[in-house]
């Protein structure tokens, strides 16, 4: 076993979370942006 350095595992935890994060954040932008699109065009 390789022999890992803590901070090393905190700092890949927070940028997997913060992508996480992004992604969610991106996703559900897009979605309201579209349902709202949708709606005007009715």
């Amino acid at each position: 076993m390789l022999p890992v350095e803590p901070l090393f595992v905190v700092i890949l935890a927070i940028l997997l979370g913060f992508f996480f994060f992004a992604f969610l954040l991106v996703r559900r932008t897009l979605t309201g942006l579209r349902e709202g699109y949708d709606d005007g065009q009715r």
